[in-house]
Parts: structure tokens; sequence; C-alpha cells
């Protein structure tokens, strides 16, 4: 199952890191997560932009195990090799 257009828009933040983060991982990513994971990813568009970004950059730790394997997963579908 793709990511609905409601769901990409949600991936729309205020900034461009987070824009290309989450809109990469709603196009390539969403599509392998089970239910449980989608509704965590989902959780996770909810928080305000400072705080997703510190938490996909690894500043900060989101307390709900379902967010983090699926920041583990965004974080693993962005790393490019060198």
């Amino acid at each position: 199952m793709e990511a609905d257009g409601r769901l990409r828009w949600h991936c729309r933040r205020g900034m461009l890191e987070l824009d290309l983060l989450l809109g990469a991982f709603a196009n390539h990513g969403y599509n392998v997560l089970d239910d449980a994971g989608r509704l965590a990813f989902e959780r996770l568009l909810e928080y305000p932009d400072q705080v997703l970004l510190d938490i996909l950059m690894g500043r900060m730790a989101p307390a709900d195990p379902g967010i983090a394997h699926v920041v583990t997963q965004i974080r693993g579908a962005t790393v490019s090799p060198a």
C-alpha cells in the first residue's frame, strides 16, 4: 500500500531537510511498513518540526518504540554509500 495524498501532504514541512527525508520515505519506504508501522509513521508526523528534526538526526529519542523503529527505517533508507 502506498502513501496517500493526505499522508504525503503531512510529510511537507517547514524545513527542507524534513521535506526531503519524509517525502522520500513516503514515496519509497512507507509501502513496506506493516499496519503498526504505518500508524507509528503517522504519529511521528504529529511532532513539531524542530522536535521531528531532532529525532531524525538522533539528537532526541522518541519514547514510543513503534516510532523509534520507524525512525530507524527512515535513517536506514536515507544512508547513501560513500
